[in-house]
């Protein structure tokens, strides 16, 4: 995906700070924009001997060449073991951590104690930001409030109010919105994807996102979803739990509870848009279907339903029965249709 075109104006925005760099640049917006790649294009541009006249990287050079292979001296990426690209987990072994360890924000007073390649700039990209604890927060915040001469934090988060306010006061803040979609379509349709308007709308806008959810084999079972809620008062709830669970155990990790559960909140979040007289944010094929369900259902149940599912995504996240709790999920969705 191209971020660059994607975030055009974000990456102008970043190259006019080249002259007068703070200490702490902030990349906030929602995920699946392409954050963290724009941050390293940055990076990369940055430490470039020849960067080139559009801001780019020459890719050609020294400094470049070590970049890519990620062991240029001047830079740093601290980020969850879990999202590391060479990562293999053995099975038996415990599992990779999710978060930014505070062994790895320690790890960088070494990087500060040594001088610059070619007395050049020192950069550390953070991503995501949010993924610290406060322990682990509080340590960088040091490093935040004295920093070494010649160094910039990039610092990329898709959650900032979960931030320590002291952070978030020590970085300049710089915001990725939402693409058009005209623009966030011809990106996607240019990297070969087929329905991109589909995907990118069960996406909220977010082209990353809608190429994981292409890319993911999620395409059945979502179909089978719109599929069983397009039948409204008829659904068979035990039915549909038992084949979402079925998908969830046949994906073997890479569909989780949660996700069913976000697709849903977005089916409702359509349905009260149809109730209203509005078009459906989200699930674009099915708008004829959604609008005539939308008309059965009184709209106070539609407002508490969706707050009970707002609670039930974050059960889903824990240990339960997958089984059980989907049943729940779709009797009390059936039941939005009672007379």
């Amino acid at each position: 995906m191209n971020v660059i075109d994607l975030n055009a104006k974000v990456w102008s925005a970043l190259l006019e700070r080249r002259a007068r760099l703070p200490h702490a640049l902030l990349l906030v917006g929602q995920k699946g924009l392409g954050k963290f790649e724009l941050a390293r294009r940055f990076a990369a541009s940055l430490l470039c001997e020849s960067p080139q006249p559009d801001g780019l990287s020459c890719g050609q050079c020294l400094a470049c060449n070590w970049f890519e292979q990620g062991n240029h001296p001047d830079f740093r990426l601290l980020q969850p073991e879990a999202l590391s690209e060479e990562l293999e987990v053995e099975e038996g072994k415990k599992k990779p951590s999710q978060q930014i360890t505070i062994d790895q924000v320690r790890g960088l007073d070494e990087f500060f104690n040594v001088g610059t390649h070619r007395g050049g700039l020192r950069i550390v990209l953070v991503n995501p930001t949010e993924a610290m604890n406060r322990s682990t927060a509080n340590s960088l915040l040091k490093t935040l409030e004295e920093p070494s001469p010649d160094t910039l934090f990039l610092m990329v988060s898709s959650e900032p109010m979960r931030l320590l306010p002291t952070i978030r006061s020590r970085c300049q803040v710089v915001p990725v919105p939402v693409p058009s979609g005209k623009v966030a379509t011809r990106i996607l349709a240019d990297d070969g994807l087929d329905q991109p308007e589909r995907w990118l709308a069960l996406a909220g806008g977010a082209p990353g996102l809608a190429l994981a959810l292409a890319e993911s084999g999620q395409k059945a079972w979502l179909d089978s979803l719109a599929g069983r809620l397009g039948a409204g008062r008829s659904l068979d709830p035990l039915g549909v739990a038992a084949e979402m669970e079925k998908a969830v155990k046949d994906s073997k990790g890479k569909l989780q509870l949660k996700q069913i559960v976000e697709a849903f909140q977005k089916w409702l979040v359509d349905l009260s848009l149809a109730r209203n007289g509005l078009p459906v944010r989200y699930f674009l094929q099915q708008q004829a279907t959604i609008s005539g369900l939308a008309d059965m259902i009184q709209p106070a149940r539609l407002i508490q339903s969706y707050r009970v599912v707002i609670t039930r995504r974050q059960e889903a996240e824990q240990p339960l029965n997958a089984r059980l709790f989907l049943e729940g999920l779709f009797l009390d969705y059936r039941a939005l249709f009672a007379n």
